[in-house]
């Protein structure tokens, strides 16, 4: 009885893999048929090191896997918990902390805002911007990795308050850019490119789940509020404050 029973489990748990397996497979076979086409039929070779991308492309599989399943268990359910425990709480002070601290927390810890805040450095230092050698390099990266990080806190704080507030989200974003295209006429050249990335890059791994879930979570306890209408939004401040503050930041260091 019990070896069936472990059978039973074993069989439910196999199958729900398969089906996890499947579906992170259907989400990338656009991705595999493209790079296929236009190596076979554009360039006319073959696919280099087959076995080794074939290695990879597993891989690749089952990390997507791993990391949906992860986001469904465990970041979405604690952004969604913890709003709901802040606004019980009724602490404004608190709800505003905590989002500022979640926006620039994920988004230090954002693995491509790292890769891309050591390339800019490394350009930076090969166009005699900044001194060539290694403290100056990382002093740029870092620094460059922090005003993102700031603005990300910056930008979900005021997420927060336009769910809490009920404030239109068009608005907020349409002025925003409006901020940014006057920042791009007075902003060092060399600077405008990266900040236009900064914005991509911190919604990225790390800072997405926990930022949409937080703005979910919260509208969907707060009277009034839509977690369809309101509770998404916040990603787009995300995206948009670093451009500022990279420019600013690019304003103090090359200005």
């Amino acid at each position: 009885m019990k070896t069936q029973l472990m059978s039973s489990r074993l069989g439910i748990v196999f199958r729900g893999v398969g089906k996890k397996l499947w579906s992170s497979f259907t989400d990338l076979l656009p991705i595999i048929l493209v790079i296929a086409f236009f190596q076979i039929v554009v360039l006319k070779q073959s696919l280099p090191d087959l076995g080794n991308v074939l290695f990879g492309g597993l891989l690749v599989v089952f990390g997507l896997t791993l990391f949906i399943q992860g986001l469904e268990m465990g970041l979405f359910p604690i952004g969604e918990n913890m709003a709901h425990a802040l606004a019980r709480k009724g602490s404004l002070f608190w709800l505003l902390t905590f989002a500022f601290a979640l926006g620039f927390s994920t988004t230090v810890a954002e693995p491509a805002l790292i890769a891309v805040s050591a390339e800019a450095a490394s350009i930076a230092a090969q166009g005699d911007l900044i001194a060539s050698n290694e403290y100056s390099m990382n002093r740029y990266a870092l620094g460059l990795r922090l005003s993102v990080a700031f603005s990300v806190g910056v930008a979900i704080l005021i997420g927060v308050l336009r769910i809490l507030r009920g404030w239109p989200v068009h608005y907020l974003i349409i002025g925003g850019y409006v901020i940014v295209m006057l920042m791009t006429l007075v902003a060092p050249k060399e600077i405008v490119g990266i900040a236009y990335d900064a914005g991509g890059v911190t919604t990225s791994t790390v800072t997405v789940p926990l930022v949409a879930a937080l703005g979910v979570g919260l509208a969907s306890i707060i009277k009034g509020r839509s977690p369809l209408l309101d509770g998404f939004g916040l990603i787009a401040f995300a995206s948009l404050l670093p451009m500022i503050f990279v420019m600013g930041y690019g304003l103090f260091v090359f200005g």
